[in-house]
């Protein structure tokens, strides 16, 4: 809950979006399992990719006869941990150009979507009706599609007739996808401020295009970061899907040492445990953003 002006019945705001929920200091619960998992994927991902080494230290201290009881036993199985070699620690160096390319990937898409839907918002309030009509058709209509259809629409059928380059493809199809979403973001936090701001400023002598630029969209930042920063986050989730069209991504990077070490588990476990790391980190930096700029706004 959040408390409103004086005089004004309270509001409840209610988030929900496709990433985690961004970590603030006012709510401990979230705050602290925040904190818990922040500091315990890298120590389990530190495990498991030294977790051969380990054992054969401890072996080493250790009888290794199984004859001398429960700790030569002990000994003897971790002697043969040791030997069998770490694939948890082969993938996680076999995977760091796939990493990148998920990193170019969401960096790219975000850049794109931003600039879409900042576009899609401002033509969706639009007063001229073929502008509002064209941005309503893009929003109702990107949404009703799933990604994944996109992408193998973007790839298959028009690359039926014409070659699109599966980054290409990949970049275009999350943009396109997620720029109606941030349109409506955008437009729903322009139109949160209050139309007394544009009213003052068109009358200290702004047109309406400097009202927008200097008075309304500075307003509505504040508003519409915490469901632009879920937008990202679930950007950089959703990259995953791009492996289905050849793009060398961390998922397309564990399919292939995978289909060759025979080793599912341990790549499909690390790649699970990185992606949480990924997205817990960006949902912090779009909380502390929230927080530096809450704290400019009392400035």
């Amino acid at each position: 809950m959040r408390d409103a002006n004086p005089g004004q019945e309270p509001t409840i705001t209610i988030d929900i979006g496709d990433g985690p929920a961004i970590p603030r200091p006012a709510d401990p619960g979230l705050y602290s399992a925040w904190k818990f998992v922040m500091v315990a994927v890298p120590c389990l991902l530190l495990f498991l990719t030294t977790y051969d080494k380990l054992a054969a230290s401890i072996a080493s201290w250790l009888p290794s006869s199984v004859e001398d009881g429960t700790l030569g036993r002990l000994g003897a199985y971790l002697g043969e941990v040791s030997e069998k070699g770490n694939n948890y620690r082969d993938f996680f160096f076999f995977m760091p150009d796939g990493l990148a390319v998920t990193f170019q990937i969401t960096i790219y898409s975000i850049g794109v979507a931003l600039f879409l839907g900042i576009i899609t918002g401002l033509c969706r309030i639009s007063k001229i009706k073929i502008v509002n009509f064209s941005a309503s058709v893009y929003v109702e209509v990107v949404r009703g599609i799933p990604l994944l259809v996109q992408l193998f629409y973007i790839y298959y059928a028009i690359g039926h007739l014409v070659t699109v380059p599966p980054m290409v493809t990949a970049v275009s199809a999350i943009s396109f996808c997620y720029g109606a979403y941030m349109g409506e973001v955008v437009r729903s936090g322009i139109e949160a401020i209050d139309r007394g701001q544009r009213e003052a400023a068109m009358s200290l002598g702004f047109t309406p295009f400097q009202s927008m630029i200097y008075v309304i969209l500075p307003q509505a930042i504040r508003t519409i970061l915490p469901p632009i920063g879920n937008e990202c986050i679930a950007m950089l989730k959703d990259s995953s899907m791009v492996s289905i069209v050849a793009v060398p991504d961390i998922m397309r990077r564990a399919r292939e040492f995978a289909s060759t070490s025979f080793a599912y588990f341990e790549a499909y476990t690390t790649v699970t445990l990185v992606y949480l790391f990924m997205t817990l980190l960006l949902s912090k930096l779009v909380s502390m953003t929230e927080i530096h700029m809450g704290k400019n706004e009392r400035r």
